[in-house]
């Protein structure tokens, strides 16, 4: 995930910030019900790399909000590091129904469907068809582009979705005969980015000329390679009806890129199905369902979802429907054109599929233990990732979703005996640490509810104490294949005996130990939440103490440890960081930290040294908190400075808008709560840390059950970046520490902004003696809060 600028990447900017300007109008069917914030969303910010991780990964899809499957143009092949739709690419191979989740992260059960006139190109390589940007339409909830068709004329597709259907339009504009090909398989790239490292996966198809329909199947799963061995998802496969509007003039079934005309049915490799049209029609509409349980169930939610009659404009509006409803919640004042599509985009992005729903109408298909269960179910956890500000974002935002959420979480525990990591529909072990844990902790702590408390501690109690397989001789390096769930690999081998992770056992061992620290942290707040004192202290206890075992007071960095307690080197056992990142990771005490430096002014210095050194690496999350640390130091006006000089550095409304890759929301969670104002450092404190408002005027709605509203008022604040004085419905607050009962409380924060920095939640920046100062008013209240003292 990381980032790096080319003489390309920058021209790709320059490229992007003319293109975006002159796409074709919305015509204005699809542009209902009216709706501001939803027309300043720009699909294409964060599409535009010229790298996996180059600026955002992201694809101009269309669904609603964490919906099963997005359908988007097919520029590409995609699998692990490779999207399906990139900007720089000329030529549009088909239309995918995507299952996947993230750059990388694998495709699965996906299904193609190419328009063309003439004689039917199965071939990937053969079927593109060159178009330009200038006539493409990019919405949240349609997508139209004019392309070329091979042998002469024009072909217009459009398309919307819901959830789990997909409603697509062609328009055959002097063509030769027009033909509709459904791709089922393709060839399958297995775990790896290697495109070369190729399997072919077993499909179906099946060709009904009197119901109109194409159905069929597509096993590959590119991630499954990966699946813990004691829960193989051996029975999935992703499924598809697709139902025509007009009657088929003829048919076939191609298979290994060769055409059997008049065939019904198939099975086998490089697979798909074709059905050619009268030349005299010239429109025709496709609604295709998908499922991860069976065609039939494929052709339900078709059924449900858009039945017979409905336009593609019916489609369109209910969906962007469904994205107004959300994005309205926020209204802003003060933006430039740019910054509010850059926020709204940002708030469609959180949304779109992080993670998504896997369950239909009342059943779902486990991949954790492969069978087909009642109730509610979604797939996408990021939760390394998701766990800093994403999923506090959604729990402001979409409060309705998170007891499902929770729920799913629960039933992956029970069907395989651990909670996600990083699950993919099947769990992936990619990443480390267990921040599920988090996740419900957080939930249960902001009042969420609707879900098993006990089998939630259950869950995490076991992924505080419970080993996994061969805990003490197998490695877990990412993406190692052949190996059980990994969740916290090395507790036994000596976390639980001394502190941390050994280096010489286990990959990633330094971050692990933090991670798991934290962990740690967010079990005893469950714990105390579910009045288990016992539990609460002897974690709460291991949280703070175990963090600083690798803690190198001769450096003052953190830094990995083998066995025998010997050091093991300043560079080795991070994950997608170094010890500059890492050194700061200690979310949940962050004065003990300050105390081990010396005291505020000593850690003010070290972190202006890790910024003016060059070492803050926005594009990768363990950085995200750390601008925030200077106002936990006495020091508020370096945040506002450094959050600042972020948001303007890393985000932008051009394809190269985000920087590194969107991290399934969390980019765009950092940059939406930094805008407001204030961000979770400790995600199960309850508490926020201000910073710098961007905006003039903010005013949102909330959508809980009690409509509660807040209006963030910072005048001048795009040119102003310096917080003078802060109040909260009148009342004086000192200290940039704010709760989550005072953003949900119906409350008005009042910023006075200043073009210079202000002393405002600076008092303790002198303070050179850590925890024990009366003027450190800021952590105290922290402390207190959090009640570790």
């Amino acid at each position: 995930m990381r980032n790096s600028y080319s003489i390309q990447s920058l021209l790709l900017l320059l490229c992007g910030l003319i293109s975006l300007t002159t796409q074709k109008d919305v015509p204005d069917a699809f542009r209902l019900p009216p709706s501001e914030a939803v027309d300043n969303v720009n699909p294409l910010i964060g599409n535009g790399g010229d790298s996996p991780n180059g600026s955002g990964g992201m694809i101009p899809s269309t669904s609603p909000p964490f919906a099963m499957t997005r359908w988007v143009a097919q520029t590409s092949e995609n699998y692990v590091s490779v999207t399906p739709y990139n900007y720089t690419a000329t030529s549009i191979h088909g239309f995918q129904a995507t299952h996947q989740p993230a750059i990388w992260m694998g495709e699965s059960g996906q299904v193609v469907i190419s328009p063309g006139a003439g004689q039917v190109q199965p071939k990937f390589d053969n079927r593109g068809m060159s178009f330009t940007h200038e006539n493409e339409v990019i919405t949240a909830s349609y997508y139209s582009v004019n392309m070329n068709a091979i042998e002469g004329g024009q072909i217009l597709a459009e398309h919307s979705a819901t959830s789990r259907v997909g409603h697509l339009r062609f328009t055959f504009i002097d063509t030769r005969q027009p033909y509709v090909l459904v791709e089922a398989t393709r060839a399958s790239v297995l775990g790896s980015a290697d495109p070369h490292n190729l399997t072919y996966p077993q499909g179906s198809i099946f060709i009904n000329p009197d119901t109109r329909e194409i159905s069929g199947s597509n096993p590959e799963r590119q991630d499954f390679i990966i699946a813990p061995v004691s829960t193989p998802a051996k029975h999935w496969s992703g499924y598809f009806c697709a139902r025509f509007d007009q009657p088929f003039a003829s048919w076939g079934v191609s298979k290994n890129n060769t055409l059997f005309d008049g065939q019904t049915s198939g099975n086998g490799t490089l697979l798909s199905g074709y059905v050619s049209f009268s030349p005299e029609v010239v429109e025709v509409s496709v609604r295709i369902g998908v499922s991860f349980i069976s065609v039939e169930q494929a052709r339900k939610n078709l059924d449900t979802e858009i039945p017979d009659g409905n336009t593609l404009e019916d489609t369109a509006t209910a969906t962007r429907s469904s994205w107004a409803e959300k994005l309205e919640l926020i209204k802003i004042k003060g933006a430039s054109k740019d910054q509010l599509q850059t926020f709204y985009t940002a708030f469609f992005h959180t949304l779109q599929a992080y993670p998504y729903e896997q369950s239909e109408y009342g059943q779902y298909y486990s991949g954790y233990d492969d069978a087909v269960h009642q109730g509610i179910s979604y797939t996408g956890y990021s939760n390394w990732d998701t766990f800093r500000a994403e999923w506090a974002w959604l729990i402001l935002f979409a409060p309705e979703r998170i007891p499902g959420m929770v729920q799913s979480m629960l039933q992956d525990y029970k069907e395989g005996g651990r909670l996600p990591m990083w699950k993919n529909i099947i769990e992936t072990n990619i990443m480390v640490a267990t921040h599920a844990d988090s996740l419900i902790a957080e939930a249960v702590l902001k009042g969420m509810a609707g879900f098993d408390l006990e089998t939630a501690w259950e869950a995490v109690y076991s992924d505080a104490t419970v080993p996994p397989v061969n805990d003490t001789t197998t490695v877990y390096s990412d993406r190692q294949e052949n190996v059980d769930y990994e969740v916290r690999a090395g507790l036994t081998s000596v976390y639980e005996e001394k502190g941390w992770v050994a280096d010489d056992v286990h990959s990633e061992s330094a971050s692990r130990t933090l991670d798991y620290s934290y962990d740690d942290f967010a079990v005893s707040v469950l714990a105390g939440l579910l009045n288990k004192s016992e539990e609460e202290q002897f974690f709460r206890q291991r949280s703070l103490q175990n963090p600083f075992t690798i803690f190198n007071s001769l450096t003052g960095f953190m830094e990995a440890r083998n066995a025998s307690g010997a050091w093991a080197g300043p560079d080795n056992g991070w994950t997608e960081g170094d010890k500059w990142a890492y050194t700061f990771d200690v979310i949940h005490d962050i004065p003990g930290l300050i105390a081990r430096k010396g005291g505020n002014a000593t850690f003010v210095e070290f972190l202006d040294e890790h910024f003016d050194g060059g070492h803050n690496d926005h594009t990768n999350e363990p950085s995200h908190h750390i601008p925030y640390l200077y106002s936990l130091a006495g020091a508020a006006s370096k945040s506002q400075s450094r959050i600042r000089q972020i948001a303007e550095s890393n985000y932008n409304a051009s394809v190269n808008g985000l920087s590194g890759n969107e991290d399934c929301g969390q980019m765009s969670a950092w940059y939406l709560f930094s805008a407001l104002g204030f961000y979770p450092v400790n995600p199960v404190s309850g508490l926020y840390v201000v910073g710098s408002p961007f905006f003039d005027e903010v005013e949102i709605q909330f959508p809980s059950s009690n409509a509660t509203s807040l209006k963030i008022i910072a005048e001048g604040a795009r040119s102003r970046p310096f917080v003078n004085s802060l109040s909260i419905n009148s009342a004086d607050i000192p200290s940039p520490i704010i709760s989550h009962d005072q953003i949900l409380d119906g409350s008005r924060f009042e910023f006075v902004m200043s073009s210079r920095p202000q002393a405002w939640g600076s008092s303790t920046l002198n303070n050179n003696t850590g925890l024990t100062s009366e003027q450190d008013k800021s952590l105290q209240y922290y402390m207190a809060h959090l009640e570790l003292r």
